[in-house]
Formats: structure tokens, C-alpha cells, sequence
């Protein structure tokens, strides 16, 4: 039986990599402009401008695909304003089914109006508060350190600093090529002195080395993207015949990859979903999510990410309720609450669905 939008729609999501200033609405971003004078907009009109993020994203360049974060960037340099897009981001979630979000960026990029980086924190934590109480989500804030800048210790110890207050991780964002993860070691062996977690990007616009530096050098927990991590992996007739020492250990230390299927084909990582690793990762028992990265450019949800899985992978619902709880499985909160989501909200969930479709 088809897996109808509707009930993808209502099925319990889990979303682990989700960047914040990818995913504003178009409106937001209008008034925002209007409200901090900023004229860079290429249009006031939402739909167009909607469109226009997504026409410039979808060239197949992560360069190109970043350019437009400087027009939502330029937004959200205010404390209302960070605090307006975390809490209707919390808004959109409820509406998408997600039940647990963890939300990434850099606070070094929202500092050109004077704010420090620990209040630009503190703003979007009070708005991610205010949504959970709003709309039941659940939410985790990671920290995301650039790779072109020399910020990365100070990005840490300020993710370490506000864990008691929301943040859950630290990530290594930006363009891969030129910028290896362990340039950045001080602030990896910090965070992991500090008990804390890690997530990188890597394996996107660079090869498995990256991946591999990723883990081994940088103690990283979780792996944004890693579709290059193919290139371990002799697949024939979509079967993994083989698997490289990288690959393996990926697959026996059941190290999460945070797959982002639109996203990967809108920056050129695969050339199209249908070629996507996500399958030979599925199939072969890796434990994969599934990501929606930046929900305005790429102009996506997670009930369209879903949609994709079931379309170009053949994945039933429970199929989707596996990656749902491997998902939480791999979030960054403890492990409680993990475990309170899983059997009292996404299980009941999927059961109920299931219940629907069998009778129908």
C-alpha cells in the first residue's frame, strides 16, 4: 500500500542535522530585512524569494550552495531576531511531525551588530525553549566551528560552557577542500577531555579521508553527510561485496551518518538521489539518519525526505520507523530522554500508523 504524504506527515521524525540559518521562512526573512535595514534582498516578494534561494543553491557547487546563507545570516543579527527564527523553526518541526530536532550554527557569523557570542546563544536557546513549550518538540542546540577560521578552541569551549543550558554538541562546519578536520585538533581534544559530543561534516565535497581523519584523529561521534565513504565500498548489483578498514569499523562501532538526500544532490556530493549511498548504507546495516541540512534552500522537510526514501529506496513505514529510533538512538541528549522518546512517543506513533494502514 502507498505510504500517502499525509501519513509520512504524521509519522514521528527524529532530525539530527539541521542547520538553523538554512531553514527560515521566506517571510521571516522579508521582515527581518525590513525591520534591520538591510537592503541586500534580491526580492520582497516570499514566493520568489523562496524560489530564489532554491535556484541558487541547486547548482551543484557547495561554494555556490553557501552563497545564499549571507542574505539569512544578515537577519539574524539581533537577539529578537535569533530568537524569532529558533522558535518558529520549532514551529515548522511540530507542523513536519518531528518530535526531536537538534539545530546547528556558527555564532561567529551573527556578531556584526555588537552581540557577543554568548548572549547570540542564549537568544536562540530562549527561542527553542519557548517553542518547546509551545509546540511539544524537543530540541538539542549543537555549536558549529568554521573550518576557514581560527575560532575553533573558543567555538568549543563555548558549546562545553552552555551544555547545562541546551547544547548538546560541537560541529565542524564550512568548505571541506583545504580545510582538514584536524587542523582544528585543540579544540576535538577538548571537547572530548570535557565529556562532551562531537559531529563533523565530512565526506561531502571531500573524499573518505576525511571521514577518516573525522573519527580517528578527531574522536568525532556522529558524521554529517559521508557520502564519500562509498569509496570504501565495493558494491556489485547493489550488493556491498566488500568493505574497506574505514567502512568496517564505521559499520561495527555503529557511528551515525547524518544523510542528507536533496541537500547532496543540490551541492553536487551525488548526482542524483536515485545514486545516492543511502541505499547501499541502508542495505548494508550502516546506521543511517535521515536529515533535511538546510529546509529553505534546498526547499525540503523531513516528510519530503521521507518521501524520497520511500520513493527512490523502496522503504516501508517500517523501514522509516528503524531509522526514526536509530536516529534518537544517536542524538546527543542523555540517555533517558532518549529512551522516554523512543517508547513513549515514536513507538505508540508508528504504531498507531500501523494500525491505520492495516485497516484500511
Amino acid at each position: 500500500m502507498e505510504l500517502s504524504e499525509k501519513l509520512l506527515r504524521a509519522a514521528p521524525k527524529v532530525l539530527l542535522h539541521d542547520h538553523l540559518d538554512g531553514g527560515l521562512r521566506p517571510q521571516t526573512i522579508i521582515e527581518l530585512a525590513k525591520q534591520e535595514g538591510y537592503t541586500g534582498l534580491p526580492t520582497s516578494n516570499p514566493e520568489q524569494l523562496a524560489e530564489w534561494f532554491f535556484q541558487g543553491a541547486n547548482r551543484g557547487s557547495l561554494s555556490r550552495y553557501l552563497e545564499g546563507f549571507k542574505h539569512t545570516i544578515a537577519v539574524m543579527q539581533t537577539e529578537a531576531a535569533l530568537k524569532r527564527v529558533a522558535y518558529e523553526m520549532m514551529e515548522d518541526m511540530k507542523k513536519d511531525g518531528v518530535v526531536y530536532v537538534e539545530t546547528r550554527f556558527a555564532p561567529v557569523f551573527h556578531t556584526s551588530l555588537g552581540l557577543h557570542w554568548e548572549d547570540i546563544v542564549r537568544s536562540v536557546l530562549d527561542g527553542l525553549e519557548k517553542g518547546r513549550k509551545d509546540f511539544g518538540v524537543a530540541y538539542g542546540l549543537i555549536l558549529c566551528a568554521m573550518r576557514d577560521k581560527n575560532l575553533s578552541l573558543e567555538m568549543a569551549e563555548l558549546a562545553v560552557n552552555f551544555r547545562e543550558r541546551g547544547v548538546v554538541g560541537f560541529d565542524l562546519a564550512g568548505e571541506e577542500g583545504g580545510y582538514p578536520p584536524k587542523k582544528h585538533i585543540d579544540a576535538f581534544h577538548f571537547v572530548q577531555r570535557e565529556n562532551f559530543s562531537i559531529t563533523i561534516h565530512a565526506g561531502e565535497a571531500f573524499g573518505k579521508e576525511s571521514i577518516w581523519q573525522a573519527i580517528q584523529w578527531c574522536g568525532a561521534h556522529r558524521i554529517g553527510h559521508a557520502t564519500r565513504l562509498i569509496e570504501d565500498m565495493a558494491v556489485t548489483n547493489g550488493k556491498n561485496v566488500k568493505l574497506g578498514s574505514l567502512a568496517q569499523y564505521v559499520l561495527d562501532k555503529r557511528i551515525p551518518l547524518e544523510l542528507c538526500l536533496s541537500s547532496n544532490v543540490h551541492t553536487g556530493a551525488v548526482p542524483s538521489i536515485q545514486e545516492h549511498p543511502f541505499g547501499a548504507y541502508f542495505r548494508g546495516k550502516f546506521r543511517v539518519t535521515l536529515n533535511t541540512d538546510n529546509r529553505l534552500m534546498s526547499h525540503t522537510s523531513m516528510t519530503q525526505e521521507f518521501q524520497h526514501a520511500v520513493k527512490y529506496f523502496k522503504l516501508n513505514l517500517s523501514d522509516l520507523e528503524k531509522i526514526t529510533i536509530n536516529s534518537m538512538k544517536s542524538a546527543f541528549i542523555p540517555y533517558e530522554p532518549r529512551c522516554r522518546l523512543i517508547y513513549d512517543i515514536i513507538k505508540p506513533g508508528y504504531r498507531r500508523l500501523h494500525g491505520k494502514r492495516s485497516t484500511n
